[in-house]
């Protein structure tokens, strides 16, 4: 860089005379220090004078102050640069780091108001169970409705119409527990009679489930078995799952005890929950996931016939009060074939139908004042709907019933015992007049009474 300079300076002291001969040597002068020397024609001069005239002196030390000026310029912008870089580069670094700690701020502060809801939601999840724990033990009961027609343009085909729980067409009524005369135990039952529920035994204990899949289930016999197999077989189907397809079936009671299936069927369509039954030779039972209803046939071993329910909800909509996607439960009684569930028509409450067992079509449909959350179970004697108030109660109650025959209904108080506290499947078998149940991995029945029918 030096030697440009010189080359510049030496290009001033000779102005703008091109054509002087110029030359450049290097060597070491005495101090050992590498000099340089440059050796120029003056070019109207043609002999050095005795002595340099003092203004001559005074401008080529001006020449060479403004040289010095322009070699400090040069060198204080290159450090000057080399300094703003560096400063740019730690400004930057700070700047990053700024923006990655507001961040981290904002996240944090999300993180609390996150926490905040939840707790909040926990808080609301435990009123409403209390709530909902208050209500269970409130059936209600308004006078009842005009029998709806099998040709109802409500049940035509569409979307469910809109509604909301602000503004429910009916109001729940505080219980009132009707008095029920004693029925007389010593004496023999009524075999042939369908009055009124009256009286419901101790569970018997028939089997334990085995695993963690039998914790709800659906068991039971059919009233009117068809070949090849007879009324003594029993049929058991574990519902914890997603794929719920195994059908067991046992030779009899004993083997049922004993743990020895003498056959099991693979269902071809999924099983939802335990709302399943069995009649004239044939499964009933809801399709997973949907409000399509099948009829398996146990002899073809193949769906012979299948069926949406108009309007009913479906996986967790309307269920029982202990969940497990109880919303279409399947039942048996001594007038056929029923379906126990709701619509958004009717507002959550219970509506009933009785299905055609052949092709499962809707012959006719009533509608409860009683919502179906608010019971733990449900079933069919005689054409009357009976609720079950608890599932977990170890001495609850049948609490209402609703009569198809007169549209009537009214609130019971009938002793109920979930023995191991946890009773998800609560079915009546009209040839045994008794009731199945599924309690906590348990299989048990009921011996049950109807009094004199009026």
């Amino acid at each position: 860089m030096w030697f440009l300079v010189m080359l510049w300076a030496s290009c001033l002291l000779m102005g703008t005379h091109a054509q002087s001969s110029a030359s450049f040597r290097r060597a070491n002068a005495g101090s050992g220090r590498c000099q340089y020397t440059f050796m120029v024609d003056s070019p109207t001069e043609a002999s050095c004078p005795s002595a340099v005239s003092s203004p001559e002196i005074e401008a080529l030390k001006s020449r060479l102050g403004l040289l010095e000026a322009l070699v400090a310029r040069l060198i204080g912008g290159e450090a000057m640069s080399k300094s703003t870089q560096s400063s740019g580069s730690q400004s930057g670094l700070q700047d990053a780091y700024s923006q990655v700690m507001g961040e981290n701020a904002q996240l944090q502060r999300e993180k609390q108001r996150l926490d905040r809801q939840v707790q909040d939601l926990q808080q609301r999840m435990e009123e409403l169970r209390q709530e909902a724990e208050r209500l269970r033990s409130r059936p209600c009961m308004q006078q009842p409705p005009p029998r709806v027609p099998q040709n109802d343009n409500s049940f035509r085909p569409g979307s469910d119409p809109a509604w909301h729980y602000e503004n429910p067409g009916y109001q729940e009524l505080t219980a009132v527990v009707t008095e029920v005369s004693a029925p007389n135990l010593e004496g023999p039952a009524d075999i042939s009679g369908c009055g009124d529920l009256v009286w419901v035994q101790e569970p018997e204990v028939h089997r334990k489930a085995d695993s963690i899949a039998g914790k709800y289930g659906v068991w039971m016999q059919d009233p009117e078995a068809k070949e090849p197999y007879g009324p003594e077989m029993v049929w058991r189907i574990d519902a914890v799952g997603s794929e719920v397809r195994q059908l067991f079936g046992y030779e009899n009671m004993d083997q049922l005890s004993r743990g020895f299936p003498t056959k099991v069927l693979l269902l071809p369509e999924s099983m939802e929950s335990t709302g399943a039954t069995m009649y004239r030779g044939s499964l009933y039972y809801q399709r997973r996931l949907s409000r399509t209803l099948l009829r398996y046939d146990l002899l073809s071993e193949s769906i012979a016939a299948r069926r949406d329910l108009p309007h009913a909800g479906f996986h967790g909509q309307f269920p029982y009060s202990w969940g497990g996607y109880t919303d279409i439960d399947l039942t048996i009684d001594e007038n056929g074939l029923w379906a126990i569930y709701s619509t958004n028509k009717a507002k959550g409450a219970i509506v009933i139908s009785q299905l055609d067992p052949h092709n499962l079509e809707v012959k006719g449909t009533w509608e409860t004042k009683i919502r179906k959350t608010s019971v733990a179970n449900a079933f069919m004697i005689c054409g009357k709907l009976y609720t079950v108030a608890s599932y977990t109660s170890p001495n609850t109650t049948i609490n209402y019933m609703y009569d198809t025959a007169t549209s009537q209904s009214k609130t019971i108080s009938v002793p109920f015992k979930n023995r191991y506290r946890y009773n998800s499947m609560v079915d009546y078998n009209p040839a045994q007049r008794k009731l199945y149940a599924w309690d906590n991995f348990y299989m048990v029945s009921y011996n049950v009474r109807l009094g004199k029918q009026e």
